[in-house]
């Protein structure tokens, strides 16, 4: 059954009908705020109930805290669920030299400064993506304060593999030049039609698609231009992810990693699949669940959004403390 409900019908959804399952998500209600970490805004959704087992989720690269936005509700019921934008991009702010250190001390502190850990239950991260690379390195350095990690599709490859995913010109999602401001086009439909996913896929469920990329955007009227234009900060692009050897060295920390973790992906993602599975279990992390979302690839939630919350909510029933 499929519906459409007038609260959330915009311009991203035109007359196209939504399906029930995404009305009803998109109705539990959600606070949306700022909160101030290191003189820096960061923007955030919280459902559910304060007091209740927190759950902390961000997103990948460009991406934004609205990718959660139809999986948190799911949740809702059993967690006080947070999703962020990461700094720079979405609505949040970002500072000068924002390497991955940084961002990884400002995931801990935006769990301290929402009272995530002044729950008898630790806090648990769910991330995608870049975003999972931020948290495992929030777990490297306070894994003690959270009760977990469940990583979404981390790009994780062999040596031979991950060498030729770079000389291929692939690399981690995500390029740019932090010295260039973002193109600002004369309409939106003119700024839609340069959404893209990195890396590309078609969706399974094309509205979801259209959400992403309008919430992606934002208006520009401020008096020399007019139109439509990326909300990220180009000066996400100044950071040094990109280099191959940090990449090398993940399915090692993975593996190493001495706090509870579980890993979700996409059966048919091209960053993470069966053999990168092994290739963790041979590095010594035989002990970390890695489960397959079928017909998704790397954007699981864009794919099988569903199934990532039967995914999330059966590894979040196993860790009950």
């Amino acid at each position: 059954m499929k519906t459409a409900s007038s609260d959330i019908v915009d311009i991203w959804a035109g007359d196209q009908d939504l399906p029930t399952w995404f009305v009803q998500a998109m109705a539990v209600p959600r606070e949306e705020a700022f909160v101030e970490v290191d003189g820096s805004k960061v923007h955030y959704f919280r459902w559910g109930k304060r007091g209740k087992p927190p759950l902390l989720m961000t997103h990948g690269f460009l991406a934004h805290a609205r990718c959660f936005a139809f999986i948190a509700p799911f949740l809702a019921g059993d967690y006080d669920v947070i999703a962020y934008d990461l700094a720079g991009m979405g609505d949040s702010e970002i500072a000068a030299d924002c390497d991955g250190e940084k961002r990884a001390k400002d995931m801990v502190a935006v769990a301290d400064a929402l009272d995530l850990f002044a729950n008898a239950v630790k806090p648990k991260i769910i991330a995608h993506s870049f975003g999972s690379g931020v948290a495992l390195t929030a777990m490297e350095m306070a894994g003690e304060r959270f009760g977990g990690l469940i990583i979404c599709d981390l790009m994780v490859m062999r040596p031979e593999k991950l060498l030729a995913h770079f000389e291929g010109g692939g690399g981690p999602p995500g390029s740019g030049r932090s010295d260039r401001a973002n193109k600002v086009y004369p309409d939106y439909q003119s700024a839609h039609a340069r959404f893209v996913l990195s890396p590309p896929q078609p969706v399974q469920e094309p509205f979801l698609f259209e959400y992403m990329a309008y919430h992606s955007l934002r208006r520009v009227d401020d008096g020399e231009q007019q139109g439509w234009s990326w909300k990220f900060d180009p000066m996400v692009f100044d950071r040094n992810e990109n280099d191959m050897a940090k990449w090398a060295q993940t399915p090692q920390r993975i593996a190493d990693l001495p706090h509870r973790l579980a890993m979700i992906y996409g059966e048919n993602s091209k960053l993470f699949d069966a053999d990168s599975a092994a290739y963790i279990r041979e590095l010594g992390g035989s002990h970390v669940p890695m489960i397959a979302v079928p017909e998704a690839e790397h954007h699981l939630m864009l794919d099988q959004p569903l199934a990532l919350v039967t995914a999330l909510r059966s590894v979040l029933a196993l860790w009950t403390d």
